[in-house]
């Protein structure tokens, strides 16, 4: 399917043509168009532009205030009319954010292992920031230690005929790896720092 954005405006209210007429995509790719007919796809009514039954009363939403550079997919020619705010890039994270959007394209796996590494950063970053403000995260309670250990955690894996019975002995080394590792490179970097004092 052609990636050609300039030939009509993204986001509007029809539909845009295809590259092909029906029976060239039919003759050459086999199968294309088993579901043309609209009785065989129950998001059909969704797929009409009607305002008298659905209340749209505009070709293009309004767009949304951008109060800073939002991020978006280099195969879109704009910025969604509508987009969410709650969560806004900032740090380490949302500059790898940014430069997965900016330049990789979101059929590459590099765009989305980028973003798992934000995310991972994020995490980092998010629990620095809780220590420094004198609240510092308890993996006690929020990794479900407690709860394993007051909420029948043991019985509730034994004897239930669950899938996941497989990795049950990896939950441990990924609940408190990072936390292991963590705690070990600041010891590491407070060994550092102090054997550099005494010099």
């Amino acid at each position: 399917m052609s990636t050609d954005t300039t030939s009509q405006p993204p986001y509007t209210a029809e539909k845009p043509p295809l590259p092909e007429t029906s029976d060239q995509l039919r003759a050459r790719i086999p199968g294309w168009g088993a579901d043309l007919d609209p009785a065989d796809r129950p998001s059909y009514p969704r797929e009409r532009f009607d305002p008298g039954a659905t209340g749209a009363h505009w070709e293009l939403p309004e767009q949304q205030e951008e109060r800073w550079p939002r991020e978006r997919s280099i195969e879109h020619a704009r910025l969604t009319p509508v987009f969410g705010t709650s969560c806004p890039p900032k740090g380490l994270s949302g500059a790898l954010r940014k430069y997965a959007y900016r330049r990789h394209s979101e059929a590459k796996a590099a765009h989305w292992l980028i973003l798992l590494a934000a995310d991972r950063v994020d995490m980092v970053e998010s629990a620095v920031a809780s220590a420094a403000r004198g609240r510092p995260d308890n993996p006690i309670a929020e990794t479900g230690i407690r709860a394993e250990i007051s909420g029948h955690g043991l019985s509730s894996r034994l004897g239930r005929n669950r899938t996941d019975v497989g990795h049950h002995a990896l939950d441990p080394i990924v609940v408190a790896g990072p936390w292991v590792a963590g705690a070990a490179g600041t010891a590491y970097l407070l060994r550092r720092v102090a054997r550099h004092r005494r010099r």
